[in-house]
């Protein structure tokens, strides 16, 4: 039975840590388009890979036609090993890569993240930007991480942030985008804040205007 179909699979992928726990899920079309990594928020606060703003990239992503994996960082979940300060967290979806790679020869990635997850995949992206075609990233935790010295990014770069958040300062937030290279496509969303409450539905309509 293929890994990929119109449901979530359980996955098991080798980690630095030991196994990571994972979900796949199929592209709606018969041949996927390229593969889409998804990195959840920070694990100490109670994130991990079943979060709302996760499923909705992994929704949007496989109507695009993309196979998408969404898994739980080192320590969260059924994933071996302990919380790794951002820099684990990206050795582990640099892991999911690697799993990818091999099992799927040829896909390029997609890779995306809310909030630490953003830092997680940007991370990811800078160490390996030939193998990355759209960075994607919710809400990115630029207060909370040096988002600045990520500078090896290649790709297409989306960045979508709500005005009320109350963990991301927007200031800090555009000042920040304003001066990366290669400059996001940053999208704010009026009235949202940092989790989305009541916001899902636009996030949604918003990635798959800028994406699709």
């Amino acid at each position: 039975m293929s890994l990929f179909t119109n449901k979530d699979q359980k996955i098991i992928i080798p980690g630095p840590q030991g196994d990571l726990e994972a979900l796949a899920l199929g592209a709606k079309q018969e041949t996927p388009k390229a593969m889409a990594i998804i990195c959840h928020p920070h694990p100490l606060q109670e994130g991990t890979m079943n979060n709302k703003v996760v499923y909705v990239l992994a929704r949007v992503f496989a109507d695009m036609g993309l196979h998408t994996i969404r898994f739980n960082y080192r320590g969260v979940g059924e994933s071996a090993g302990h919380y790794g300060h951002g820099e684990g967290e990206t050795e582990d979806c640099l892991a999911v890569m690697d799993w990818a790679k091999q099992h799927y020869p040829g896909l390029d990635f997609y890779l995306s993240g809310f909030s630490f997850g953003s830092y997680v995949s940007a991370n990811a992206a800078h160490q390996r930007p030939h193998d990355v075609l759209q960075l994607v990233n919710i809400a990115p935790a630029v207060t909370l991480f040096d988002f600045t010295r990520l500078t090896n990014i290649d790709c297409p770069w989306l960045v979508v942030q709500g005005d009320e958040d109350s963990v991301v300062d927007l200031k800090a937030s555009r000042e920040w985008a304003a001066h990366m290279r290669p400059k996001p496509n940053y999208i704010i969303i009026p009235g949202a804040g940092h989790f989305f409450h009541s916001r899902l539905l636009d996030l949604r309509h918003v990635l798959e205007l800028e994406l699709t």
